[in-house]
């Protein structure tokens, strides 16, 4: 078996391509567009099977780098910051609270659903801890970090299963969303408010109609270079007391008090938050890491594990699409921003961050936007809840 490893750079540009094939995919083909399936997961969808058959074909398994994709997660979550406002949140403070209580309980249902699943058809049960929440909320990472445990609990192949699932559960995140809210949205009759502007993107029929200069694209990069470069500083004086935060977390915590003081005491400067100059950056950014990211699945890893890992995770689908619309989206009033929501729990349920926020824009680009929605999820999904996972696998693993 031989291994191909794609450069730094032509890795960027292969997602470039891969995202632009996406789009020009879902342009032509109206059942993707109506149900709002982002034009990176189409592409990276696309790649990682031509990926997989090259595999099959040659035996070499093709693997990316991938700095510039983790580089751009973290210009992402910094525009998140830049335009998050404190009197959003403050409004936005029973919600939030609201979907960190059902993030919470569904990290419980997700093991619970996963043991069960494991008990059905006949693996030891810390396999099905690793295809609960610490592949599926918890992602690529939080599988890798718990597969040593896992281990000693007797199972040998515990990463690859953990790298499986949270393989498998980013492709039915990226598939689930948009569907969902497309239902909900003709069901309820529910739109955006015309007068908000867009937080990632921008609509569909004004992509062609809205000026964008090159001065405040620049202005824009300016300005995100400086909350990242501050954002890092901040990550290593905590990492050196001993609190370990990703990089994007503490970037995203510097952006939301960069953009509620400064405006405040520079009024006359040139400020970024919620332009079509940042939303620009932002789509650019979240749709080439997507790309990269689903263009550089390794399929074959998912082929060797089907059959009960394929079980599991079907039942951790339907157990996310019924708290979807039975719990969540009706505990958050039933209203466009619950429906936006919902899109974006169904990314980060079973797939990542990253990918809820693609479900939502996809969702926002036809329906209209629905700016709290993008504060209040990133702010559970990037902040709480890794630790509160951490602490549930950890009850159930000993038990």
């Amino acid at each position: 078996m031989e291994e191909y490893t794609v450069a730094e750079f032509l890795s960027y540009t292969i997602g470039i391509m891969v995202f632009l094939f996406g789009s020009h995919i879902n342009k032509r083909i109206s059942f993707l567009r109506n149900f709002n399936i982002p034009e990176p997961v189409t592409g990276g969808l696309l790649a990682a099977i031509i990926v997989f058959f090259v595999f099959l074909a040659t035996g070499t398994e093709i693997t990316f780098e991938l700095e510039t994709r983790d580089r751009l997660l973290v210009y992402f979550f910094t525009a998140i910051g830049l335009n998050a406002r404190f009197s959003d949140l403050i409004v936005g403070g029973r919600p939030l609270l609201i979907l960190l209580a059902l993030t919470l309980l569904f990290i419980v249902v997700q093991n619970v659903v996963g043991v069960g699943g494991a008990a059905l058809v006949g693996v030891p049960s810390p396999i099905g801890v690793l295809a609960g929440s610490a592949s599926l909320i918890g992602g690529h990472g939080t599988a890798i970090a718990w597969a040593p445990e896992v281990v000693a609990l007797g199972v040998e192949s515990a990463l690859e299963i953990g790298v499986a699932c949270a393989t498998l559960g980013l492709v039915i995140a990226s598939l689930l969303g948009g569907p969902i809210a497309r239902i909900l949205i003709n069901r309820y009759r529910l739109s955006g408010d015309a007068s908000e502007q867009p937080i990632v993107g921008i609509a569909y029929e004004k992509a062609n109609t809205e000026a964008v200069s090159h001065m405040n694209i620049m202005a824009v990069i300016l300005t995100l270079h400086i909350a990242i470069i501050i954002g890092y500083v901040a990550n290593q004086a905590i990492a050196s007391v001993g609190f370990k935060l990703p990089l994007f977390v503490t970037c995203l915590l510097t952006a939301i008090l960069l953009s509620n003081s400064m405006p405040y005491l520079f009024p006359k400067m040139y400020w970024p938050a919620r332009t079509q100059a940042l939303a620009l950056v932002s789509d650019f950014s979240l749709n080439l890491f997507l790309a990269m990211s689903l263009m550089s699945m390794q399929l074959w890893t998912i082929a060797g594990l089907a059959g009960p890992l394929f079980v599991i995770l079907a039942l951790q689908t339907l157990a996310a699409i019924a708290f979807i619309f039975f719990v969540l989206f009706p505990l958050m009033k039933r209203n466009y921003q619950a429906a936006v929501l919902s899109a974006g729990f169904g990314g980060f349920a079973l797939g990542a961050t990253p990918t809820a926020i693609a479900n939502m824009t996809a969702v926002t680009k036809m329906h209209g936007p629905a700016p709290m929605a993008f504060i209040i999820l990133p702010l559970v999904a990037a902040f709480f809840v890794d630790i509160a996972n951490a602490f549930v696998i950890r009850m159930a693993l000993a038990l």
